[in-house]
């Protein structure tokens, strides 16, 4: 095989397609079509083990396997592949004197990257290393452009997500995280499905009016046929409520959301979530069923409550505690919570607390807090002042929600100016959300309204009027709970990943110009 260190790329791409050509001339298609995997890796490994090579040689059997050339170490009339299946990897042996004439002149144009299939009985090297002794070997598709050396660097961590497919083979542990994330929702399902909930699909293109169920601002479009403006979905929230009153006690969806809004390494603003609701239940009851989810999620795909997320331990086991956001956020600024849900002396603290913050990067949440409502005011200055204090170790509650801050929520019955709401917090990161549903038409109706005139005061994340969603109320809701969960920020804790572009194939990302 000809050395290609020293290289361009133009000049290796032009070589590749000369071999192709020479393949051709062999009576080879360069670009196959099927091969049926009789076996895989793992197959190998599992019948042979660490098995002597006395051992094998009574049973070798006959292996017919395929995949991608990782490496290759040629001795002249033999070579030893490396090669990887969805399974693993094995390691093929080449010798001249077994795959023939020709087998070895297909051998012989041959790059790392290329997709191979062999067969041939299981032996065992000098070496020690489990191998199958080709006797027929063929090339399926070459691979024109080459593989990377090796990934270093801000650069070219950002090629890896421009170009995934080659960062999934060259990069260690990359297909083990979207492994893990697929086994993540599959065990949503499963608990969600066990407890007789029902897996739907709701719109993803909203008209205006109906692009409500979070503070976000969405993405626009338009369809050309309706001459109509329509926004892509920022919550399935109002849908899934809406089946509820139709009858669907149990549902749920996971699927994409879409938020117009910053990128960093926990938000993307295409990410996808999992909401349910079950009427007949309270916020109090889906606490106890969170607990029970993370505890199945962290046993399914690390095998233990207690995982390790970026070198920290966090114990899944439940019970979870509970933290008050009205009696941090008001200790946070030195007032007692009734004085600052009733925003007696809360102008001033927020002044104060702006003035020790105003070279921090929050110094704009207080500036924001300072013409917000005192609710409004008490979450910003909990998110500033005490998220960071929650344990690290531990999943934690947060609860004793201001009513402003859940224009979709149900008013606690013992002090309505609270909802009854908890938000999940792992890691520092919010991962779940969660509250007793509001199923009063007329007081959904003036939340909403409220909206409107917080849009109109300039807030471009306040909700829409959605008169249908109230209209769908006034048939009757039962008392019903919902929740969601950010299915990518489950996987970067439960697969040890650093950025939300981790977890994500194909993470939005600006163009190259």
């Amino acid at each position: 095989m000809a050395d290609e260190l020293g290289a361009t790329e133009r000049e290796i791409i032009a070589q590749r397609q000369r071999k192709a050509e020479a393949l051709r001339a062999l009576g080879v298609n360069p670009f196959g079509n099927g091969r049926e995997q009789k076996h895989l890796a793992r197959d190998v490994l599992a019948r042979y083990g660490e098995a002597a090579a006395e051992e094998i040689a009574k049973d070798p059997g006959h292996w017919s396997v395929a995949g991608r050339v990782l490496a290759v170490r040629s001795f002249g009339k033999a070579a030893f592949l490396r090669i990887r299946d969805r399974s693993g990897e094995i390691q093929v042996w080449v010798k001249r004197d077994r795959v023939g004439e020709r087998g070895f002149e297909i051998f012989k144009l041959l790059d790392v990257g290329d997709i191979v299939a062999t067969e041939g009985p299981a032996t065992r090297t000098k070496t020690g290393e489990l191998s199958v002794e080709a006797s027929s070997f063929t090339i399926l598709t070459k691979a024109i452009r080459p593989l990377p050396e090796k990934w270093h660097g801000l650069s070219d961590v950002e090629q890896r997500y421009r170009q995934r497919y080659v960062d999934l083979i060259s990069t260690p542990g990359v297909k083990d995280v979207f492994e893990k994330r697929a086994r993540i929702v599959s065990t949503i399902r499963r608990f969600l499905d066990a407890r007789g909930y029902l897996e739907v699909e709701t719109p993803t293109l909203h008209k205006p009016e109906e692009a409500g169920g979070a503070a976000a601002r969405p993405f626009e479009t338009h369809h050309n046929a309706l001459a109509m403006d329509l926004k892509l979905r920022i919550a399935t929230e109002l849908h899934l409520k809406r089946l509820v009153v139709g009858g669907l006690e149990r549902v749920y969806e996971i699927g994409r959301i879409w938020r117009n809004e910053g990128i960093d390494r926990r938000h993307n603003p295409e990410f996808t979530t999992i909401e349910f609701y079950q009427a007949y239940a309270t916020h109090e009851d889906l606490m106890r069923l969170t607990e029970e989810l993370f505890h199945a999620l962290a046993l399914e795909v690390r095998g233990s409550a207690k995982v390790t997320f970026q070198g920290q331990s966090i114990d899944f086991t439940p019970p979870f505690p509970r933290f008050s956001l009205l009696e941090m956020g008001a200790g946070a600024l030195g007032l007692a919570p009734e004085d600052a849900l009733a925003g007696r002396g809360l102008a001033e603290a927020l002044a104060r607390a702006a003035t020790r913050e105003k070279d921090s990067e929050d110094a704009w949440k207080l500036e924001r807090a300072a013409k917000a409502s005192p609710g409004e005011a008490l979450a910003l200055a909990f998110e500033v002042f005490c998220e960071h204090d929650l344990p690290s170790d531990r999943p934690a509650f947060v609860v004793d929600w201001p009513i402003e801050t859940s224009p979709l929520s149900r008013r606690r019955d013992s002090d309505p100016r609270l909802v009854d709401r908890f938000e999940m917090f792992v890691a520092g990161m919010e991962v779940a959300n969660a509250f007793s549903e509001l199923n009063d038409p007329a007081d959904q109706r003036a939340r909403f309204e409220a909206q409107v005139k917080a849009r109109a005061a300039g807030d471009d994340e306040a909700m829409p009027f959605d008169e249908d969603f109230v209209r769908a109320l006034e048939h009757g809701m039962p008392p019903t709970a919902g929740e969601g969960i950010g299915i990518d920020r489950v996987t970067m804790i439960l697969a040890d990943a650093a950025s939300i572009r981790d977890v994500i194939l194909f993470p939005l990302l600006k163009s190259r110009e």
